[in-house]
């Protein structure tokens, strides 16, 4: 999926909806998204990382 079309399903989606993200241990809220330069010739990478505070 590019950044495109994960924001083409986003603006879909109500706006006052939690992003959460499913792992092993279940779901977490969306903490961080941070970009990935590769210099490479490979493409650019988008990171979603999982608010990691404690509960």
């Amino acid at each position: 999926m590019t950044v495109q079309q994960l924001i083409q399903a986003l603006s879909q989606l109500p706006p006052g909806a939690s992003v959460l993200l499913e792992g092993d241990a279940g779901y977490s809220p969306l903490g961080a998204v941070d970009l990935i330069h590769n210099g490479t010739g490979l493409p650019d990478e988008v990171l979603l990382q999982p608010d990691m505070t404690p509960d």
